[in-house]
């Protein structure tokens, strides 16, 4: 009952903007039984049904090379649908000034004189000649011409004058410029689908560049001297599966390589997909470089592509899973809690198992996927919370969205004695596409107050 409360709605909120989308870009701009309007709707058919299969494909279990075939078609046009709706209800306001600033007088239709061509205006037809035989008088029987004998009639030599015939009505030619609601709707289409295609490209180059290195310097009171000017390089959400594979990965570690950092800190949704599947995909993350090793702790999407296998993988690519775990490293204590998500198998945060034991003296950063935690955080005394799971908002206008259902959507915030830091995350979910939230990879440096 649930499931059909929720996926009925979206379903007709999905054909509903194809349908609209289709009477703005199509019906509005071409000719009925045109081959440009048929070839537009078999389109408005197909993509929209690639977005479906490509969406269920993966919860369905369909082969990882079909997953692949369609995830790109697929979740490209639902990037696409998204800006050229937003684009078309712009184009709808300019519609509505346009006409009524230039309301939409078309000429009426000339129509032809049914005896001849049109008459200009101020112009009379011709009238009949009256005949010149005068009339008989009443009573009197009209005169019948003489008969003549019949003869063949003589060809008309070229001085005689030429039978008049009715002249032929001409065809008008059609109009020069096409009516204006045409001409509008096919400037609003034209503009609409440019504009999308701009920024679903340019989001999508940026998505595939890879991630941009940011650096923040963090201090925090209880660190020592010894640990002043330690680097964690953040990442989070690089969600490898049917889009994003080996290629992408190869950049994350690069990038994270290039940092040098002391620590690495995985916060979360590496993948979409199981083992099986990804472990090609995975594979780079043994380059991973060092001083003090990389850290891992589950996100929401582990949880649905089967966590325990995931945390044994990334162990035998010489990762260390922190699972309600901590560690005592040079001067600080790191520490890891589940995410929320894994309660539905038993396995959710756990704060006493990570925190229970610690040296409350000990300067704490804790990784946490999902920053909705920092309230307990901060009830424990952490110092510092690493976490991603918001990826900035990825794509405006869902910035909004993020920024209203977290306490932060990216970038660093202070919650009583505890800080957190929210990354952008390194990959993406559903479309490969960024605009407005790039990926990052942050060099967190830790500061010591007493330095």
């Amino acid at each position: 009952m649930i499931f059909a409360l929720i996926v009925v709605p979206v379903l007709g909120l999905f054909f509903g903007v194809h349908r609209y989308l289709w009477c703005r870009l199509v019906r509005d701009t071409t000719t009925p039984g045109s081959r440009p309007r048929r070839t537009a709707t078999a389109a408005a058919v197909v993509l929209p049904l690639t977005t479906l299969a490509a969406l269920l494909a993966g919860r369905g279990g369909a082969p990882f090379p079909l997953q692949q075939a369609l995830a790109w078609p697929g979740y490209l046009w639902l990037a696409l649908v998204l800006y050229l709706t937003l684009a078309l209800l712009v184009g709808e306001v300019v519609r509505a000034i346009w006409l009524r600033a230039l309301p939409d007088h078309e000429p009426p239709e000339r129509t032809p004189s049914p005896t001849g061509p049109a008459h200009g205006p101020g112009l009379q037809p011709p009238q009949p000649s009256p005949d010149p035989s005068p009339a008989p008088s009443p009573g009197s029987s009209p005169e019948l011409p003489p008969t003549a004998p019949a003869t063949p009639s003589p060809s008309p030599s070229p001085s005689s004058s030429p039978t008049l015939l009715p002249p032929r009505t001409p065809a008008l030619p059609p109009l020069a410029t096409p009516p204006r609601r045409l001409f509008l709707a096919r400037a609003v289409a034209a503009g609409a689908t440019l504009a999308a295609t701009a920024a679903v490209g340019y989001g999508t180059a940026t998505t595939l560049r890879g991630p941009v290195i940011k650096r923040v310097t963090i201090p925090l009171a209880k660190l020592p001297r010894t640990a002043h000017g330690l680097r964690i390089a953040v990442v989070s959400d690089i969600h490898l599966g049917p889009v994003l594979g080996r290629a992408h990965t190869r950049r994350v570690v690069e990038t994270i390589n290039r940092t040098q950092p002391d620590l690495i800190a995985i916060v979360g949704d590496l993948v979409d997909g199981n083992v099986t599947d990804l472990a090609p995909a995975a594979e780079p993350l043994r380059e991973l470089h060092a001083r003090h090793g990389a850290f891992f702790v589950t996100g929401n999407h582990e949880y649905y592509s089967g966590a325990d296998q995931w945390v044994d993988h990334v162990r035998e690519l010489g990762i260390h899973p922190l699972e309600n775990a901590r560690t005592e490293l040079l001067g600080f204590d790191l520490a890891g809690i589940n995410d929320v998500a894994g309660q539905t198998e038993h396995a959710g945060p756990d704060y006493d198992q990570a925190l229970g034991d610690r040296d409350p003296a000990r300067a704490v950063v804790l990784m946490a996927h999902q920053p909705v935690t920092i309230h307990d955080t901060v009830r424990y005394g952490v110092d510092l919370q690493l976490s991603g799971h918001t990826h900035g908002g990825q794509m405006w206008p869902f910035t909004y969205i993020a920024d209203a259902t977290n306490p932060t959507v990216a970038g660093l915030e202070r919650y009583g004695d505890t800080q957190l830091y929210v990354s952008r995350g390194a990959g993406t979910w559903g479309p490969p596409v960024r605009l407005g939230a790039p990926p990052d990879v942050t060099v967190v440096e830790l500061a010591s107050l007493r330095a």
